[in-house]
């Protein structure tokens, strides 16, 4: 991957990515969200907010002081429905008048069989409120005053997750970023749609990448590939795990993640399970009773 442009933006200060271009950073770093969310105003003039963050009053001043003199938001652009990406879009459509624009609310795109089950757990961070304005159905168009974006659905993180197409560039919401790799959490999250949605990113050929969290991604390809890449040698530490015999997603986590903080071990479970569920899809592995958090998996 070539050299990125440096990256240290103060949060609440816009910085210019690239012409028609600003980042906003939100003040909320954590272990989940790196420096905070990545609010993006696209355009000049009459211009498109992508990822409003989460419900900080000092974020939303920040958003609205960003703006040039005379500019106006004209639409409100939200890649899925997460607490640190979905909760400031209400207050900004209340403050600007623009139309909130996503897939669906907090439910839409998830996979009904796994909303059916009990005993998953999950529904972290999700923000239970979300309701657009506006639904977009996959490869809609949205333009305004001098740009133009192409609605791309991408469930896999999220089921009503979508990445927003822009001028050969990808706003990848939490689906591709640079720093980490996307927490997978059924029911909400999928592992087999995640890992359509980043083969379909592949092909779309988008250099430069724009996530929700951390710089922006100069090989987009490149760094799309390493993803499809990690997943599956999980997949395979998974396999090989399981050939010593049944083990729950937690006992599996313990024995791959060796190198994380322990904060960190409940969401690498969550990724555990969605693998172990992906498996379960493709027959290669299977629970011993119904699909659940403290099931034993055994290779089928």
């Amino acid at each position: 991957m070539t050299q990125p442009p440096p990256f240290d933006p103060v949060p609440g200060q816009p910085l210019t990515l690239a012409p028609g271009l600003r980042l906003v950073l939100a003040p909320n770093p954590s272990a989940m969200t790196g420096p905070g969310t990545n609010s993006y105003i696209l355009g000049q003039g009459r211009v498109a907010v992508i990822d409003p963050g989460p419900a900080i009053p000092s974020h939303l001043g920040a958003l609205l002081r960003a703006l040039g003199p005379g500019e106006t938001v004209s639409h409100i652009l939200v890649t899925h429905s997460h607490l640190d990406h979905s909760p400031l879009a209400r207050p900004l459509a209340e403050a600007t008048g623009a139309p909130v624009l996503a897939f669906g609310d907090s439910a839409a795109g998830r996979r009904a069989d796994l909303a059916a089950l009990t005993g998953l757990g999950g529904g972290e961070g999700v923000d239970p409120d979300f309701a657009p304005d506006i639904r977009l159905a996959d490869g809609d168009p949205v333009s305004g005053d001098g740009w133009q974006i192409t609605a791309l659905h991408t469930p896999g993180h999220m089921g009503n997750h979508m990445c927003f197409e822009w001028a050969g560039a990808l706003f990848t919401g939490d689906h591709v970023m640079g720093w980490a790799s996307s927490m997978v959490s059924p029911p909400d999250g999928d592992l087999g749609a995640f890992m359509a949605s980043l083969d379909r990113l592949a092909t779309r050929g988008a250099c430069a990448l724009y996530p929700g969290h951390g710089a922006p991604v100069p090989d987009g390809p490149e760094r799309i590939a390493a993803l499809i890449a990690h997943r599956q040698a999980r997949a395979a530490q998974i396999r090989a795990a399981l050939a010593s015999g049944p083990a729950t997603a937690a006992t599996l986590t313990r024995a791959i993640y060796t190198d994380i903080p322990p904060d960190l071990i409940p969401a690498a479970t969550r990724n555990v399970l969605a693998h172990l569920i992906d498996m379960a899809d493709q027959t290669i592995a299977t629970p011993d009773g119904s699909i659940a958090i403290e099931a034993h998996w055994r290779l089928a």
